[in-house]
C-alpha cells in the first residue's frame, strides 16, 4: 500500500511542475463530424503534431487526445519529460501506452493518468484539461 501513496499524491497535486513548460494549448474537436472514431470508442487517440487551424495551439511537442478504457477523454504532450525536447515525441501501442523512441520509457495513458511504467523517467507525461461540451471537445492548459 506504501507504494501506491507517492503515486496517488503525484497524480492528484494541482501544484506540480512539469520539466515540460507550459505553452499556449488550445484545440476544439467536434465528436460528430470530425472525430466521430473518438466517441463512445475506448482506446483510441488523435495526434496533433501541427496546427490544423490558425486558431490551435498544440503545447510544447504535440498534443495526444485519448479516449481511455471507460471512454473517458484525457489530453497530453507528446514531449517525453524525462528527454524534454520539442523534437522528441512519445507515440501511442495499441494497448493503451506511449512509449519514448529515444530514452524507451514507457508511459501509462490507459486510465488517464500518463505514469511511467517502465524505464528511468519518475514524471509523469504533461496533462491538458478537456472538456466535452455538446459534443465537442475543448482542450486547453489549464
Amino acid at each position: 500500500m506504501s507504494a501506491i501513496l507517492p503515486i496517488l499524491g503525484l497524480t492528484a497535486c494541482e501544484n506540480y511542475v512539469s520539466s515540460i513548460p507550459d505553452m499556449p494549448v488550445h484545440l476544439q474537436l467536434n465528436l460528430l463530424t470530425e472525430y466521430p472514431h473518438l466517441k463512445n470508442n475506448p482506446n483510441q487517440c488523435v495526434i496533433f503534431d501541427k496546427p490544423r487551424l490558425v486558431s490551435d495551439r498544440i503545447g510544447y511537442g504535440g498534443v495526444l487526445v485519448y479516449s481511455d478504457f471507460y471512454g473517458d477523454f484525457h489530453a497530453f504532450d507528446l514531449a517525453c519529460p524525462y528527454e524534454a525536447q520539442t523534437s522528441v515525441k512519445v507515440r501511442p501501442d495499441s494497448v493503451g501506452n506511449v512509449i519514448c523512441p529515444k530514452c524507451g520509457e514507457v508511459y501509462d495513458i490507459s486510465l488517464g493518468v500518463g505514469m511511467p511504467t517502465k524505464g528511468i523517467c519518475r514524471e509523469p507525461l504533461k496533462r491538458y484539461v478537456v472538456r466535452e461540451v455538446n459534443n465537442v471537445l475543448y482542450v486547453s492548459l489549464r
